[in-house]
């Protein structure tokens, strides 16, 4: 129990953060999952149209600070490899 008014202000700030960004890391992976189905799948157009709303959800959450930026990074560049190799 926070024992000061700023401690429990830190307190709620800090429960309502981490309901956004399970939110946003929910959102990210459900995007994944939806460029998955679309490679695996052979529709390549929608495969190319959900990787651009993965890059940009992505670059998104690395620059509030969600996902690290390199992790941000690394993901989308293995994205696009695969979609590279299934055209």
């Amino acid at each position: 129990m926070p024992n000061t008014r700023s401690a429990e202000r830190r307190a709620r700030q800090s429960a309502s953060r981490h309901e956004q960004n399970k939110s946003t890391k929910s959102r990210l992976k459900t995007l994944e999952k939806k460029y998955e189905t679309a490679l695996t799948g052979g529709k390549k157009e929608d495969a190319e149209l959900a990787l651009r709303g993965i890059t940009s959800a992505l670059d998104k959450a690395a620059k509030t600070g969600i996902v690290h930026r390199r992790t941000a990074d690394r993901k989308k560049s293995r994205l696009a490899v695969r979609l590279k190799q299934a055209k």
